[in-house]
């Protein structure tokens, strides 16, 4: 499938929210989700970026802010 495809198939299916899973560094499953009016071409072409604050393997929270 490609992006429009995708987009198509959640409003005809009527999905509310998108569920984004991967491996922290140490090998953990992690998860966010966000609300399908994010979806768009862009986030298939140019990815997702996340607070990686709570991630281990990623910056803290005090290094993140500066």
């Amino acid at each position: 499938m490609n992006s429009e495809e995708v987009i198509r198939f959640t409003k005809e299916n009527n999905v509310q929210m998108l569920d984004l899973k991967f491996i922290d560094l140490p090998g953990i499953w992690q998860h966010f989700s966000m609300s399908m009016s994010e979806m768009n071409d862009e986030l298939f072409e140019e990815g997702v970026g996340f607070d990686g604050s709570s991630i281990r393997g990623f910056q803290s929270i005090d290094e993140s802010d500066m």
